[in-house]
């Protein structure tokens, strides 16, 4: 079974690092019921542990050594690389923010060691990196651009991604879209990352595959109502995309929403698109399209919590099986130019809020990537079923 090494910023209840690695320790929660792993968990470097850690518990109750260096974990212990994989769980902890309201996660600073490892070694293996790449474009551009140089299969990005979607709904590759808008809730840069990644994954399917994005731009409060009554975004469109989320509360958007955000994105092709974040009308995310014949298409991106009632966070379930699949395939299932795209499209927006609302080009964010064909791991039904709804285990317990 190959081995695979756990880089984790904070293993607390609750993480990241509890949705993605109590599963890959015991079994995958699907629709289709529980699925075993088929890697398995070698190694953990917890980068920081406090009172409410649960990582060294976890690990001791599945035999995982904890190292105390990344280099320590991808080595197990000695001189030169001995796994086969490497999962970068860099969300959550006690890192600082800067003026822009950016947490500033260790996500390149982890991907140094991990790259310098394989380059010492004279190896590679596939590394999965959980939401996006980094706070700063030029430290996402440089670990897109060392694992490629490495020869490394790189993943990364947003469970959004693999959600349930109700209806279900995917473009064809190559849908003549004309514009799109996702809509989501919470703070800027820690869900404004999960809905430019549900319109993303939509959006880079439409014809011609995905030009990037040639300018960025942040609205906030009645702004945001003033431009799309000037045309500059579609109401209409947020609207459908709101209508399937069964949980939004009755009223008008304006009536729940004190303060809504607004990311404006130009794409190098002239295709449109828009997040709309509605803090106090949404505690869920949805999208909407509308094509050439002015038809529009809509879904919730729907998530799913944890407990006795609602199962155990199971989209992370898809979400590690894919990246599984890298594992033990070599090859990415979706591309990780889609996640390298919302990285410097979220900062560019938190530089034009920052700046003032500001228009904020983006030439270097201007570059070209095809959709996937198939996805392997995906829930296809409107809700969670079957193994999702059971209760899992609590962590620590076998």
């Amino acid at each position: 079974m190959k081995k695979i090494a756990a880089i984790i910023s904070i293993y607390r209840p609750g993480s990241h690092a509890d949705v993605i690695i109590g599963k890959w320790l015991r079994a995958f929660p699907t629709d289709e019921g529980m699925l075993p792993p088929r890697t398995q968990i070698a190694s953990i470097y917890l980068d920081q542990v406090f009172e409410d850690d649960m990582g060294c518990a976890i690990a001791e109750a599945f035999g995982v050594p904890v190292y105390q260096s990344i280099p320590g974990a991808l080595c197990l212990g000695g001189k030169e690389l001995a796994v086969d994989g490497v999962l970068l769980i860099g969300e959550h902890g006690d890192y600082p923010f800067n003026e822009k309201d950016q947490q500033l996660y260790p996500r390149r600073h982890f991907m140094e060691q991990i790259t310098g490892v394989m380059a010492s070694s004279g190896r590679s293996v596939p590394v999965f990196n959980d939401k996006h790449l980094s706070w700063r474009w030029d430290d996402a551009k440089w670990m897109a651009d060392r694992a490629t140089e490495l020869h490394a299969p790189f993943m990364a990005g947003s469970s959004l991604v693999v959600c349930w979607r109700s209806p279900f709904l995917e473009h064809d590759l190559d849908t003549p879209l004309r514009e799109a808008v996702a809509v989501g809730f919470s703070g800027l840069d820690i869900y404004g990352f999960h809905t430019l990644e549900v319109l993303q994954c939509m959006v880079e399917r439409r014809a011609g595959g995905e030009s990037g994005v040639k300018a960025v731009t942040c609205l906030e409060g009645q702004a945001v109502w003033d431009e799309a009554a000037k045309g500059a975004w579609w109401r209409e469109l947020a609207e459908a995309a709101c209508t399937p989320v069964a949980t939004k509360p009755a009223g008008t958007m304006e009536e729940h929403c004190e303060n809504p955000a607004l990311f404006l994105l130009e794409y190098g092709d002239g295709f449109r698109g828009a997040v709309l974040m509605l803090n106090g009308y949404l505690t869920e995310l949805a999208y909407a399209a509308r094509n050439e014949d002015n038809a529009i298409d809509s879904t919730w991106f729907r998530c799913q919590g944890h407990g006795a009632e609602t199962g155990a966070y199971a989209h992370f379930s898809y979400l590690s099986l894919n990246a599984e699949e890298m594992f033990l395939t070599g090859k990415p299932q979706y591309p990780v130019e889609r996640t390298l795209l919302t990285s410097g499209v979220l900062e560019a927006a938190l530089t034009s809020r920052h700046a003032g609302h500001v228009r904020v080009e983006t030439p270097w964010l201007e570059f070209t990537y095809r959709s996937y064909d198939t996805l392997r791991w995906r829930p296809l039904g409107d809700a969670p079923t079957g193994a999702c709804l059971e209760a899992f285990p609590p962590e620590g317990m076998k």
